[in-house]
Parts: C-alpha cells; structure tokens; sequence
C-alpha cells in the first residue's frame, strides 16, 4: 500500500499504517506530519490553551501520556511534567514507570514533578486500596487527582493535559450511558474548565486511538512501559475497549461517532452544571463536595489511625 499524502505530491512512499476511520494510507514521516498537525488543530479548535501559556502534563509511563508530553514539546508548547510514583511492585511497574518518565524528560529537555505516593502516605496503592476500603482504580484516581492538582496549582500552571485517547473516552461514556450518572456525563468533555480550587483540565489526544499514539511513540522511539497496571486486570473498561474494538472492526468511525456526536448533540442538552457543590478542604484547603475532610485527607486519617493501632498492638 502505498501513502496517500505522498502520491497527491507526485512521490511514492511505501505506507505504514492504514487507517480505515479516515481512508488513509500513511508512511512514516506523513503519520507524524499528520499526528501532530491533528494534534494542533484539535487544541485549537478546542480552546484548550494557546502556546504562550504554562502546561502541565499528567505522564504514566505510558505510550499515551509520553506521546502527547514529546508531541506537545515538539510542536513548541511551554510543558512540563508530573509523575505520580504509585508504590506498585508486583513487576516492578512504579519502578519501571517512573524511568520511562524520567528517561523522556532528559532526552527533551523538559522538567518532570516526581511525587511518590510512599513517601506523603507511607503506603502504596495496593496498601491504600485495603486500608480505604475503596477499589484499587478508586483510590489511584483520587490520590493522582489530588497531587497533580496541587502541582499544577503550586506551579502557576494554566492548565492540566492528560493522554486519555478516543479509546478511554469511549469506554468512559460507554460505562457513564449504562449508569445513566449525568454528572459524570456533564464533565466528560475534552475541556474542563478551571473552577473553586480546580485547575483547567484538557485532553489532546480525544482524537487518537491507542494504536495511533503506539505508532506515534514507535516511529519517534518513545520508550515507554508495555505492561498493563497489574491492578487494572479484570476492569470493566478494559472489556468495553474489546467490545468498541469489535465494532469498530465492522463500522470503522464509530468510535469517533459515538464520542464527538455526544459532545454535539447530547452533552449540550444537560445541565450546565454538575449538582455538586464545591467547598475547601478545612485542613489541606483542597476543593471537596464533602461538608468536612476531603476524601484524600480522610484517606490520610484511615493510614495513621491504623498506624497508630500497628504500633499499640506491638506495645501491648
């Protein structure tokens, strides 16, 4: 197959990659081209920030994240990074995370905010997720929503950019229609705009599959860690991802359809604002919907009342 773009110009280049939700064929050096021009328009299009201002990215490890913090630096933007250092050992994943953060970091000449979740509450994720009670994607998403705002706050940065692509967003919205939550559904937008304590949050890469962003690392040698969150085995997005995969294969653009005609014909439709009212966190100072801690300091008093319990019970 050869690349579309190249024989418009009258050049024949062998393709890389045929993606059938556009009808194109691409080679190596027009998928970047292509990438990142997308990537351009989107936030533009979008009002997601303009290049003048301060970004901070929300960086895994993964192929998603790294894509979007090498793309964003490529093309110019003011970024820099945070990583959250999760305390997963079962295969070295925080480990192994954190390096391919750091390594892309170097290698582009772009800060990276290291914040290990050990060292603020004396335990990892899988330890947090027995002591909350909450599920092992719960209490992540609380903990990485806490820090990275802090950072990002602390920072003066004008924004939070995190790598969720057409693929999370899809299973997301999936999952958010089987529950009917509307306000889940009112805040899952590509731009979440910056209120009481929150800073702006925005997804450049709502237009990308995973296979793009894997290409995208791949052909720019973006190393980054392969392995699944071994705490994210068995979870419902994962089997939503598998079922749009599958109609996708049948219908190439619904997944496109089915996330871009929400935000056009549904989203609008809700209410403008979630029923959820905002107060300060009265010992971190943290945005919250609840009347007294919020739910990361609530989460700070489980670990040291069980601490405390630890070191009576040793004393006894």
């Amino acid at each position: 197959m050869k690349c579309r773009r190249c024989k418009d110009k009258g050049i024949s280049s062998k393709a890389i990659i045929f993606l059938p939700h556009h009808n194109l064929s691409l080679c190596k050096n027009c998928f970047g081209e292509w990438y990142e021009y997308r990537l351009r328009q989107t936030i533009k299009k979008t009002r997601m920030f303009t290049p003048g201002e301060k970004i901070l990215v929300a960086v895994s490890g993964g192929k998603d994240s790294l894509a979007l913090w090498y793309a964003l630096k490529k093309l110019g933007y003011k970024v820099d990074a945070v990583h959250i250092d999760l305390g997963i050992k079962e295969k070295d994943y925080s480990l192994i995370s954190r390096e391919k953060a750091e390594n892309l970091g170097k290698r582009i000449k772009s800060h990276l905010h290291i914040v290990s979740i050990k060292e603020h509450l004396g335990e990892g994720i899988p330890e947090l997720h027995w002591l909350s009670g909450r599920s092992p994607c719960s209490v992540c998403g609380l903990v990485k929503r806490y820090f990275i705002n802090l950072i990002a706050k602390k920072g003066s940065y004008s924004c939070v950019a995190t790598g969720h692509n057409l693929d999370d967003e899809v299973a997301t919205l999936f999952s958010n229609l089987l529950s009917w939550d509307v306000d889940l559904m009112i805040r899952q937008a590509p731009v979440l705009p910056e209120k009481k304590g929150f800073a702006r949050r925005v997804k450049p890469l709502v237009r990308f599959t995973e296979k793009e962003d894997l290409l995208y690392c791949l052909i720019h040698e973006i190393d980054y860690i392969r392995e699944e969150c071994p705490l994210a085995r068995g979870t419902s997005s994962l089997l939503y991802k598998r079922l749009f995969n599958e109609v996708e294969q049948t219908s190439p653009g619904s997944k496109l359809r089915f996330y871009f005609n929400f935000q056009t014909n549904l989203r609008p439709l809700l209410p403008n604002k979630s029923t959820a009212r905002l107060k300060s966190c009265p010992s971190c100072g943290q945005p919250t919907t609840s009347d007294n801690l919020c739910a990361f300091c609530r989460l700070k008093e489980r670990v040291r009342s069980v601490e405390a319990q630890k070191k009576q019970k040793q004393l006894d």
